[in-house]
C-alpha cells in the first residue's frame, strides 16, 4: 500500500507542474500576453492639400490669359496678400449675358497638386444693375479646398468684394471655408454691381438655377 501511494502522489506532483508550466501559453494564446505591434498606428494620417507659389500662379496666369506677368503679378499679389497660397486652381473659360438679370456658364480643369485633372462644369444666375455679354478665360483660384470633390457646391458671390487691376477682374465666392477667387480676361468683359452664386458640377447642365 505504501509503495502504491507513493507512486500515486508522484503522478499527480508530476501532473500538478505540467499544468504549471502550460497555463502561461495559453493565456499569451488567448490574448492576455504581451499586445501584438499595432500596424495601423504608422499609416499616415490624411493631411492637408499641397500649396501653390505666388510664381507659380503669376506664370500660369500669365501663360493661360495672354497678359504679362506684370499685369498678372498685381493681380495675384492683391489675392495672396488676402488669402496667401492657394490649394488649387480652375482654368476654364465661360460666356455671360445680362439684361438686369443675367446667367453664366462656364467649363474648365481642376489641378492640384499630385492629382490628375479634374473636369468642371459651372453655371449660375445674376440679378442686379449689370447689362452686356462677354466671352473670357477665367483663372480661379481655390482656397482649403483639400478634396477635389469639394468643389462640386454652389459658391456664393462675395458682396463688395469684386476690382479691376491691370485690365483683369477679380471677385470672391465662398462656401463655409473654401474660398474661391476668380480672375476674367476677355471681350466684353462685364462685372458690374451684381449678386448671384456660381454652382459646379461634374457635368454641363444649361438650368442656370
Amino acid at each position: 500500500m505504501d509503495r502504491r501511494t507513493l507512486i500515486l502522489s508522484g503522478l499527480v506532483t508530476l501532473g500538478a507542474a505540467g499544468l504549471a508550466n502550460a497555463q502561461p501559453q495559453g493565456a499569451q494564446a488567448a490574448g492576455e500576453g504581451p499586445p501584438a505591434p499595432d500596424h495601423q498606428a504608422s499609416y499616415p494620417a490624411n493631411g492637408k492639400a499641397e500649396t501653390y507659389s505666388r510664381d507659380e500662379i503669376v506664370n500660369n496666369v500669365s501663360d493661360f490669359m495672354g497678359v504679362t506677368a506684370e499685369a498678372a503679378g498685381g493681380a495675384i499679389e492683391k489675392i495672396f496678400q488676402r488669402n496667401g497660397r492657394p490649394t488649387a486652381y480652375i482654368a476654364g473659360e465661360e460666356g455671360s449675358g445680362a439684361i438686369v438679370a443675367g446667367a453664366r456658364y462656364g467649363r474648365g480643369l481642376l489641378y492640384m497638386k499630385g492629382r490628375d485633372p479634374v473636369e468642371v462644369y459651372w453655371r449660375g444666375p445674376s440679378v442686379g444693375w449689370d447689362f452686356g455679354g462677354n466671352a473670357s478665360r477665367v483663372f480661379t483660384l481655390c482656397y482649403n479646398l483639400d478634396d477635389p470633390r469639394l468643389i462640386f457646391q454652389r459658391y456664393p458671390g462675395v458682396e463688395g468684394s469684386a476690382y479691376f487691376i491691370g485690365g483683369l477682374g477679380v471677385n470672391y465666392q465662398q462656401t463655409e471655408d473654401i474660398v474661391l477667387a476668380p480672375i476674367r480676361a476677355g471681350v466684353g468683359f462685364r462685372l458690374g454691381a451684381n449678386v448671384g452664386y456660381i454652382a459646379y458640377s461634374r457635368r454641363r447642365n444649361y438650368f442656370p438655377f
